[in-house]
């Protein structure tokens, strides 16, 4: 019997949960279960997601930026549907593809004069692992710099430049000779470039755990430096990358002109696993250097043709729709919007970000009420303010949000850059909602408690 997709959906209908915890890990359902995050999506459309109730969900968090172009977009879809339908030979292996060479194209015409040439990955990660690598060959080098905050993905050349000890705790011994350096701090940056033996200084433009940034004057320093010293400057535009910050690429605004750039998520157009190492000629060919290692970095599934067709769609709805400037303008709007709940609000201490990466930084208030009911939070875990705001703005208003980072009081927006300005006021409006709630009294305090309990006493009959 033929597989159909429609009969299996039926059949497990609702077995979400259960089938993760027995075959997958219990304890990312164990966490949905207990915030009471446990829906069962059934579709996605634009900036919405809809559960089997029928009920609709405001997406702010995009698939961690996944979905530039909100979900189901019909120009990707279809392209898909035409990839299909042609049959192309896909991974013949022994040869050259047409559309990879077409797609890195693509890419290297909207970066700077200085990147040449693209190796194609499966996601972030590899990408990131894809410069490490490039980076000790085209230098001689082995040591890597990273900054402290910082995320590049989990597998172990990425986990070694992870600023996260929650992320790394349990894994052992990794990468030798890579080094974290304090964020924005061209000193720091400098003493440890001074000895000449860095290969590769690797950043994000704008950190992704906690939407922290660094001055332009730090960004010129440090690619001066990096200049200086013959190391190569690496740019993680996983995140960042493809308008999210109002520009194509986030080093763009810093007048950057990264060695290496790796970029991922958005550029999948939210169907298939895509991701992009691009790099210098010179750093490329000192890979590639002979015939002999044509294939000496690869990854089998890399330059498959869905993913080439994904991405193609992808750039070409990005110029038809002009995502990258609406991203700009709506990023403008929505900070423009949340800028009197500034005012109004006590804990929400700043708006950070630039475009549609948004960090919302809550900290202690000045009057001694509120700041009693702070600390009394806090002492509980330390960031679990930022819970608390997450979680009612999911259960009262169905927005989907996240906290930025592990213990920091920072929510994180990632909106679809599709986003209009409906979509920006229900967000504000729910936002002030679940602040004036959490200023007037103990309320919500009270809802996230009962949320938890309800969900652990859900959790404990099933």
């Amino acid at each position: 019997m033929p597989f159909e997709l429609a009969k299996v959906l039926e059949a497990h209908k609702g077995q979400n949960f259960r089938l993760h915890s027995r075959y997958i890990s219990p304890q990312l359902p164990r966490v949905l279960e207990t915030l009471k995050f446990d829906r069962f999506y059934v579709r996605g459309e634009g900036c919405y997601l809809y559960d089997d109730k029928g009920r609709q969900y405001l997406d702010f968090l995009a698939g961690f930026g996944v979905y530039a172009l909100g979900r189901s977009h019909p120009a990707v879809t279809r392209a898909l549907h035409e990839a299909l339908d042609a049959d192309l030979p896909n991974l013949v292996q022994m040869d050259c593809a047409l559309l990879p060479g077409v797609l890195a194209q693509a890419l290297v015409e909207r970066t700077h004069p200085g990147i040449e040439r693209v190796f194609f990955t499966n996601s972030g990660a590899e990408a990131v692992e894809s410069a490490i690598k490039f980076a000790r060959c085209a230098t001689k080098r082995d040591r890597v710099l990273y900054c402290d905050h910082a995320f590049h993905g989990l597998t172990t050349g990425a986990l070694s430049l992870n600023g996260g000890e929650e992320f790394r705790r349990g894994f052992g011994p990794l990468l030798p000779g890579c080094a974290p350096v304090p964020f924005g701090d061209a000193a720091a940056l400098e003493a440890e470039l001074r000895a000449g033996d860095v290969a590769a200084f690797v950043a994000e433009p704008i950190q992704g755990k906690g939407v922290y940034m660094a001055t332009p004057e730090y960004w010129a320093q440090a690619q001066q430096l990096c200049r200086k010293y013959k190391t190569l400057l690496v740019t993680d535009e996983v995140q960042t990358g493809f308008g999210r910050t109002g520009a194509m690429f986030c080093y763009e605004h810093w007048g950057l002109q990264p060695d290496i750039v790796t970029v991922s998520k958005a550029l999948s157009g939210g169907y298939v696993p895509v991701g992009a190492m691009m790099c210098s000629a010179k750093v490329s060919d000192a890979v590639y250097s002979s015939m002999d290692r044509a294939v000496v970095h690869s990854s089998t599934f890399s330059t498959n043709q869905l993913a080439m067709v994904a991405g193609l769609a992808t750039l070409q709805a990005f110029e038809d729709e002009d995502i990258v400037d609406r991203a700009r303008r709506m990023g403008d709007t929505l900070a423009k919007a949340l800028a009197p709940l500034v005012e109004r609000h006590e804990y929400l201490h700043e708006v950070r970000g630039k475009g549609l990466m948004v960090g919302l930084v809550f900290g202690e208030p000045a009057s001694a009420s509120l700041r009693r009911r702070w600390k009394a939070v806090e002492a509980m875990r330390t960031g679990m303010f930022s819970q608390m705001v997450v979680v009612p703005l999911f259960q009262r208003h169905r927005i989907l949000t996240q906290v930025a980072a592990d213990n920091v009081n920072v929510v994180k927006l990632l909106p679809p850059l599709i986003v209009g300005e409906e979509q920006v006021d229900y967000f504000v409006d729910a936002l002030d909602d679940v602040l004036s709630s959490a200023e007037k009294g103990n309320d919500l305090l009270f809802e996230f408690g009962t949320t938890l309990a309800k969900g652990t006493f859900r959790r404990a009959l099933s």
